[in-house]
């Protein structure tokens, strides 16, 4: 019995420390094998300086500490006095002395308020490591980054490093419900417990605001888009400043998302219309009140006449009058309004794609200063692949805010392997030539293109309460790479995946090449095996898993599947095109011209913006059809690469994340195979034509794969 007891607290003990490796994300501070780079990391630092006694400087102080234990084995005496040399010192602009000060002046010279400096100096005539920044939160951020050097095995000698975030706002957008249910979420429930806040804080609070703390996330809006108002009441707001108090020290503040209606739904008044006297009061009231609880409360996030949301049109008014109104009422306060230009309506089904532009371009210039327009990245709905929206670029008096999601809901949810950076760089290198050619949507959304001093960008987290956060330990690379792209848009994906994998699993380089490789393709392997060529929106209803493109029957037409793919007998895409809906004049002219043309049209847009029919060459000179065909079997020979790639990455990995990920792995490949047999059977019905040769034969008929239901399909909020 002694036996079976001491066996089952072995493995209770060996599976917990285990999962504890995917908890802690990309900080996982492992000891250092290279003995040559943990022995430079010794001898340069020798001691920890601090010049600050505020709870984030104790929060700087105890990373250093205990990463420094994990990774060099040596736990470090903390001081508040320079004694000796190969120190590191550790302080925010007004807590350094006037020497240190004096000395560092030209490196806060080139720095803004959230940036850093670590430089390794020579301070009366010692040599020593400083971290430092106009503020202590600024310094935190160096502390994470400083870390991160060691995580990835960088020199530290010699050190020079300024750096600072380049866009204001980089906030992520919470899907979660109040009872606590994600829309579109894959990794569990919310992590917000509204039942036992404010009383009770989770450590998993703490640990989230570190996390994002590391790669410089600065906002989190705590509640759903599709907003209810209850979260505006006193006893809801109550638990958010409880949160607020968590996160502050991190330098993250709490949004809310303002449901339109709330006046009526919870303050009693008969209407929400923004040019009436007593709504303008009660919004000015309300957020008195939230400011009263949460001096550094952001502001609101809203949804409006947008999918069923309550909003300004409901009474005659406009954007702006809506947008406007809430910008006066926490202007007083220093908040801002991200009012989100996700809008189309049934009464125009013309194109959906248009409607966004439509609606919002012509109000650039008329709204408040604290307001700023978030605009999905591309102009249908976080699909695969997506031409960028057109509203970047076309409203130069506006700012904009980039809107991604980092759930993945149009991309296999968490079972699948998709490297988001990459989509997001795609995006933010894409050239708008508003002003030329170089005039990306990068330039756009940091505000140089058009010298807009509020700048955002926000990301639809990927965040629920399962032990590794995201439900898949390669889906943690996305919330990090949306970070460290929020800080700096003009990051490659590339070094985003080499810097994620070593500090989350090796620095191995048999490990790191193979593997990085793989994450870097998953993005263009999941549009081959479920969007290719410009196909979009061909996913199941609903709850949007798996294909539907046979799907017509939904009340309002572009909700369909069939509305977006439009295949006949004589093709199949949407015509965007001057003969068709003129979905490429919101683009300018360079651009329009571009893609108005299916010759000079991008092949991986074509069908986007062009109805082509089947034998179309392309220019690899198959058919459409044929390169369709094929396009779908090269994106599941992808993902079967994946997964010899991470068959031969055992040794690498710890036991519970190599099976987890090699379980998901074979999910995913047998769902890229459900993929490409559903819709090319489908597609076949027009086309009439076999399928090409090297194309496997589907082992299902079209009907079996439209009978598939799903009817408790997770994140179908």
């Amino acid at each position: 019995m002694t036996s079976v007891r001491f066996v089952i607290l072995f493995l209770s003990i060996f599976f917990s420390a285990s999962a504890q490796k995917d908890y802690r994300l990309w900080l996982q501070y492992d000891r250092i094998n290279n003995s040559v780079i943990a022995s430079e990391y010794k001898s340069n630092i020798q001691g920890i300086i601090s010049f600050g006694n505020s709870q984030t400087s104790q929060i700087a102080v105890k990373e250093l500490q205990d990463a420094i234990a994990g990774m060099l084995g040596n736990k470090l005496e903390i001081r508040s006095e320079i004694k000796g040399e190969n120190n590191l010192i550790i302080g925010s602009q007004n807590s350094l002395n006037s020497d240190l000060k004096k000395a560092l002046q030209p490196d806060f010279d080139k720095i803004n308020n959230e940036g850093f400096i670590i430089k390794s100096i020579l301070f009366k005539n010692k040599k020593q490591l400083i971290i430092s920044g106009k503020n202590e939160i600024a310094v935190l951020y160096g502390v994470f980054n400083f870390l991160s050097l060691i995580q990835t095995n960088k020199s530290i000698k010699n050190l020079n490093i300024t750096d600072s975030p380049k866009i204001n706002l980089r906030v992520l957008n919470h899907w979660d419900n109040l009872d606590r249910t994600v829309e579109r979420g894959y990794a569990g429930f919310s992590l917000w417990n509204w039942q036992k806040l404010p009383d009770f804080i989770d450590q998993r609070y703490v640990d989230y605001a570190r996390a994002n703390a590391s790669i410089g996330i600065n906002g989190t809006v705590l509640n759903n888009v599709n907003a209810n108002a209850l979260i505006l009441t006193p006893q809801y707001l109550e638990k958010a400043a409880a949160l607020a108090s968590v996160f502050r020290p991190y330098g993250i503040k709490v949004y809310l998302t303002a449901r339109f209606s709330a006046p009526i739904e919870i303050g009693n008044l008969k209407t929400a219309d923004p040019k009436d006297p007593e709504v303008m009061n009660w919004w000015k009231n309300k957020a008195a009140e939230i400011y009263k609880r949460i001096p550094d409360f952001g502001g609101f996030l809203v949804k409006a006449n947008s999918e069923g949301q309550p909003g300004p049109q409901n009474y005659g008014r406009n954007h702006v009058d809506g947008a406007n109104m809430l910008a006066d009422a926490v202007a007083p306060f220093g908040g801002v309004i991200m009012w989100r230009a996700f809008v189309y309506s049934e009464h125009d089904a013309n194109d959906r794609a248009k409607q966004a532009y439509a609606e919002f371009q012509p109000y650039d210039g008329k709204f408040k200063e604290n307001v700023i327009v978030q605009v999905k990245n591309g102009a249908i709905d976080f699909q695969p692949r997506e031409p960028f929206h057109p509203l970047f670029g076309a409203m130069p008096k506006t700012p904009l805010m980039m809107e991604f999601q980092i759930t993945q809901e149009y991309l296999g949810f968490s079972t699948h392997l998709v490297f988001l950076p990459k989509l997001f760089q795609e995006v933010l290198e894409s050239d708008t030539y508003q002003k030329g050619k170089g005039s990306t949507i990068a330039k756009v959304i940091d505000g140089t293109l058009y010298q807009n001093k509020l700048t955002g960008i926000a990301g639809v987290a990927n965040i629920g309460n399962d032990l590794n956060w995201t439900g898949h330990s390669f889906l943690q690379a996305n919330w990090y790479g949306f970070g460290r792209l929020a800080w700096n848009p003009y990051l490659d994906s590339e070094t985003i995946a080499d810097e994620w994998l070593r500090c989350t699993f090796s620095n191995e380089e048999n490990f790191i090449k193979p593997v990085k490789k793989i994450m870097i393709e998953s993005r263009e392997a999941v549009v081959n095996y479920m969007t290719p060529l410009g196909l979009h929106h061909i996913m199941d209803t609903g709850h949007h898993y798996g294909p539907g493109p046979w799907v017509s029957n939904l009340s309002r037409p572009e909700w369909n599947p069939t509305y977006y793919h439009k295949a006949d007998k004589n093709g199949i895409g949407f015509d965007r095109s001057k003969s068709g809906t003129n979905a490429v004049s919101q683009y300018a002219p360079e651009i329009e011209k571009l893609f108005d043309n299916p010759a000079t049209c991008p092949e991986q847009d074509l069908l986007w913006f062009h109805h082509v029919s089947w034998d179309y060459k392309l220019k690899n000179g198959q058919t459409l059809w044929n390169g369709l065909s094929l396009k779908y079997q090269e994106g599941v020979n992808q993902v079967a690469a994946m997964q010899n790639v991470w068959n031969q990455s055992e040794k690498y990995v710890d036991s519970e994340r190599f099976n987890e990920v090699k379980m998901l792995l074979e999910i995913q490949h047998k769902e890229t195979k459900w993929w490409r047999d559903a819709c090319l059977l489908y597609f076949q019905q027009f086309s009439g034509k076999e399928l090409p040769a090297g194309v496997e034969k589907p082992t299902q008929t079209l009907e079996y794969f439209k009978s598939l239901k799903f009817p408790f399909a997770p994140g179908n909020g």
